[in-house]
């Protein structure tokens, strides 16, 4: 309309023309739009933010539900995605994804996601405090995220998650007790010790499934997460794990075609 009105007014007043002076017309023309598009940009950066904290956080989610695993991990990244940019100190965080074909995963979703989040900022202290990039070794820093469907106890399928990175890597002294409560080679005030006991007890005691860690010195680093993709039920009595039915008894009945978890 702008443009229109100054096509037709060939012959604008003295007053306009001061006025268009003054605000700098010419400019405001030019600059406006990538202003209104910058703007939109934000917006919408910050209703993918918020709806990845939501995701993340499932505060409204106390049951199990059935849940894409690769968004919860796309939901885990973007809140992490400030960390795997580029620092003056050293150059950006590699991703890469190798998404399989998985089906929705009955699981705690925010649980999971928490795993996920532990596993990652660790993966990336690992790559940040590490010497796995330096001026006379210039290898950038990688985290790699595969998923896969598994089968646990040759009957159970599972999904399997794997997190590796290419750092520093561990002893077999300090592998053997990542999982243990407290333990951490983290500096002082730096972390807890928790974060991996919290997620083991996540994935083996909530979930029924299988945490493990492989790490080679100076190679790297893989967690490997495998969840049952229909939640077992475990007797508290005989520890034997029944897949849980998908039709619901009458509490006086028994579940009828469970299968053992043997």
């Amino acid at each position: 309309m702008l443009n229109l009105h100054q096509q037709e007014l060939t012959n604008p007043s003295k007053n306009i023309l001061d006025r268009s002076e003054e605000i700098d017309l010419e400019f405001l023309i030019e600059d406006l739009p990538k202003s209104l598009s910058s703007m939109k940009f934000g917006v919408d950066r910050i209703r993918q933010i918020v709806l990845s904290l939501r995701n993340f956080s499932r505060l409204d989610e106390s049951e199990m539900k059935d849940v894409n695993i690769h968004d919860a991990i796309d939901s885990t990244l973007l809140i992490l995605q400030h960390r795997l940019k580029a620092k003056p100190e050293s150059p950006g965080i590699e991703l890469i994804k190798e998404y399989g074909d998985l089906p929705l995963v009955e699981c705690y979703a925010g649980q999971l996601n928490q795993v996920f989040m532990n596993i990652l900022c660790n993966a990336i202290d690992t790559l940040e405090t590490s010497k796995t990039y330096t001026l006379e070794n210039p290898k950038p820093g990688k985290i790699t995220i595969s998923t896969t469907v598994g089968v646990m106890n040759d009957t159970v399928n599972s999904a399997v998650i794997r997190i590796g990175d290419n750092g520093s890597g561990m002893p077999s002294a300090v592998r053997d007790r990542i999982f243990d409560p407290f333990f951490t080679t983290k500096p002082v005030r730096k972390g807890t010790g928790l974060g991996l006991s919290i997620s083991y007890q996540i994935v083996v005691e909530n979930h029924g499934g299988i945490l493990k860690c492989n790490s080679q010195p100076d190679v790297g680093t893989e967690f490997w997460i495998e969840i049952p993709i229909k939640h077992i039920v475990r007797s508290q009595e005989s520890g034997v794990g029944v897949q849980e039915i998908i039709f619901l008894l009458p509490s006086s009945l028994s579940p009828i075609g469970s299968i053992p978890n043997v």
